[in-house]
C-alpha cells in the first residue's frame, strides 16, 4: 500500500480522498489503509462496485463521524453504457441474461431518452447491491438464488451529457457524464436507458469523479 509520505498532513478534516482502482472492493481499500494507520478507526462514504473506479472518501479517526453526512452529497460519474446486452449484476461482472442486436441508434434517440430521465424517477434497484431488503443485504439474497420481488427506489438525475455514441459489432456504446443525487444507482440508470430505447443494456465502465466538493483529481492512488 503506497500513499504519499505526507498523507496525514494532506488530510482534509480527517478525510482522505482515494482513487479506487477497478478490480477491488471498497472495503479492500480500507483493509489496505489499515496497514498505514494501525489502530485508527476507518470507514468510507459511498460504496463503489468492484468493477467501478474513482473517488472514494475515507474517514480516519474522528473523520468517520462525518461519513454519514458525506453519503448524502450529490455525485458525478463518467459511465459507458453497453446497449444490446443485459447481465445479472448490471455490469460486465455478471452473467448475460439477454442479448439483442442493435441495427441503428441515433444521437437524437439517445438524447431524447436522457432528457426523459432527468429528475426523480422510480426504477428497479440492482439485485447485486448493498441495500437491505427484509433484514439482509440484497446481494446476499441474489447470491443465494432467492426468488424475491425486485425492489424499486426513487433516484434523482440532475443532468446527463452524451459525450460519444459508437457502434461496435452488434452493439452500441454510450459514453456519458451523469450528475446524480444520493442513492442513485448508475447500473439502474443504464438499464432504464436501454429499456426506453427498446434494448437490453448494462454498465460497461464506471468512474466516480466527484462527491459534493471533493474531486477525483485531488485523490491519491493506491
Amino acid at each position: 500500500m503506497l500513499l504519499s509520505p505526507d498523507t496525514k498532513t494532506n488530510m482534509k478534516d480527517d478525510i482522505i480522498l482515494i482513487n479506487k482502482p477497478p478490480g477491488i472492493t471498497s472495503y479492500d481499500v480500507i483493509r489496505k489503509l489499515k496497514q498505514k494507520f494501525p489502530g485508527e478507526k476507518l470507514g468510507h462514504a459511498g460504496t463503489l462496485d468492484p468493477l467501478a473506479e474513482g473517488l472514494l472518501l475515507v474517514g480516519i479517526g474522528k473523520g468517520t463521524k462525518k461519513l454519514k453526512d458525506l453519503i448524502g452529497f450529490p455525485k458525478t460519474y463518467e459511465a459507458t453504457v453497453l446497449i444490446g446486452k443485459k447481465t445479472t449484476t448490471g455490469d460486465l461482472e455478471g452473467d448475460i441474461t439477454e442479448e439483442k442486436n442493435v441495427e441503428s441508434l441515433t444521437e437524437k434517440e439517445v438524447r431524447d431518452v436522457l432528457e426523459e430521465l432527468t429528475g426523480i424517477i422510480r426504477i428497479p434497484i440492482p439485485l447485486y447491491s448493498a441495500i437491505k431488503y427484509k433484514g439482509k443485504r440484497l446481494y446476499k439474497h441474489a447470491r443465494e438464488g432467492a426468488d424475491i420481488e425486485t425492489p424499486h427506489g426513487d433516484m434523482e438525475v440532475h443532468s446527463t451529457t452524451l459525450n460519444n455514441l459508437k457502434k461496435e459489432g452488434a452493439y452500441y456504446y454510450l459514453d456519458l457524464t451523469l450528475s446524480v443525487g444520493s442513492g442513485t444507482y448508475i447500473r439502474s440508470i443504464a438499464e432504464e436507458i436501454g429499456k426506453r430505447l427498446g434494448y437490453p443494456a448494462t454498465t460497461a465502465h464506471l468512474k466516480r469523479t466527484s462527491i459534493g466538493e471533493y474531486f477525483l483529481e485531488d485523490a491519491q492512488s493506491i
